[in-house]
């Protein structure tokens, strides 16, 4: 059998991609906000529900520039999760700020809003939460905290385009939110992303710091990198906006035939998604229990040696990171359930074209 990867990119029909380059090439302007890219941008603060979006060229570039305008002092602390992404800490220490790893939930696998407070000293600047697999932090507690303790709140949520909670879209909540628009991600827009906020005074600082800090042709008033989305990658997303969500429909499809198989084996669990929550369908996570007959990793390897790349989505922890294990500049906490969970999860196959022969075939493999 040909390998079945863990997902699969979202592309437009390739002539109306080459229809729209063409009309790039026509104004030959390829980058530095063109036409393509402000148009981008205007409609996704209508798809995110959101008052202010910036564009990016990747996530990670949004990530650290979140980070540098929220003005944090050098050598401050960051509280986020270990459960996540290898850009998510970078971002910090990129910034010159300390993470400080706090213990997840074992439902949602997001930072636990009830162990942060224990971790703020005098020399905590922010938190920065991560929305695991499409399933929201406790925003409304980290908000909390964040008001008692004069703190800023990013959030990555890069696991999340067109998630709401309550009809909000989630790029609100915070100070400031990054989404990703990788080509692995529901919405892709080739390589991408972007920062959502509703801070006005945001829009310009921003809009300085992705443009290596250029007040005009002979005035650089701070500094900043080149974090710009070119015109085709722009033109990527446009087309991408028609189509996203007749493929979240398709995999919507997809998570409930998962759920009726999976969901009756026993040690399988499928984690749910709050009533409240919109699903963004990006990724779909089992957790592998005790009562299950073999460990996660027995089963990864049986996954593998029929052909379908399943991901152990998060492992290691970002704690356990080799430029992270040794630093002893790195506050040390209990990680218990991020420790636990580490070696439970397992992303399995999850794109609208999945056949119902190969939803079957992983199916079978796990009962």
């Amino acid at each position: 059998m040909n390998k079945v990867y863990l997902t699969r990119p979202l592309l437009p029909d390739f002539d109306d991609f080459i229809n729209v380059s063409k009309e790039i090439y026509e104004t030959q302007w390829i980058t530095n906000m063109g036409e393509k890219h402000n148009l981008l941008e205007h409609i996704l603060k209508d798809e995110l529900k959101v008052s202010h979006c910036s564009l990016f060229n990747n996530g990670t570039t949004a990530l650290l520039v979140a980070l540098k305008a929220m003005n944090l002092p050098v050598g401050s602390e960051v509280i986020t999760t270990p459960f996540t992404f290898a850009a998510t800490p970078h971002s910090i220490v990129w910034n010159c700020l300390k993470p400080v790893f706090c213990d997840i939930e074992p439902n949602t696998m997001t930072i636990d809003a009830d162990k942060i407070e224990e971790l703020i000293t005098t020399n905590t600047s922010a938190i920065l939460g991560v929305h695991v697999y499409g399933f929201p932090c406790n925003v409304k507690k980290i908000d909390e905290i964040a008001k008692k303790y004069n703190l800023k709140v990013i959030y990555d949520s890069a696991h999340c385009f067109s998630t709401e909670i309550d009809g909000v879209g989630i790029g609100n909540y915070g100070d400031i939110s990054m989404f990703s628009f990788h080509a692995t991600k529901l919405f892709n827009t080739i390589e991408g992303g972007c920062l959502t906020y509703n801070d006005d005074k945001l829009e310009k600082k921003i809009y300085n710091l992705r443009n290596f800090g250029i007040k005009n042709e002979e005035v650089v008033e701070e500094v900043g990198i080149n974090g710009k989305m070119n015109e085709f990658s722009a033109a990527m997303g446009l087309l991408n906006l028609q189509i996203y969500k007749e493929e979240q429909n398709k995999r919507k499809k997809v998570k409930e035939y998962y759920d009726d198989r999976l969901s009756k084996i026993q040690g399988i669990r499928v984690p749910k998604m709050p009533d409240n929550v919109t699903n963004s369908y990006q990724y779909y996570p089992i957790v592998i229990e005790d009562d299950y007959p073999i460990s996660r990793d027995e089963l990864y390897d049986r996954f593998r040696g029929n052909n379908i790349l399943v991901r152990k989505y998060f492992y290691p922890a970002c704690s356990d990171y080799e430029c992270y294990r040794d630093d002893t500049s790195i506050v040390r906490t209990s990680l218990d359930v991020v420790n636990d969970i580490k070696n439970r999860v397992l992303c399995l196959p999850y794109y609208g074209d999945l056949s119902i022969e190969l939803l079957d075939k992983i199916c079978q493999i796990v009962e």
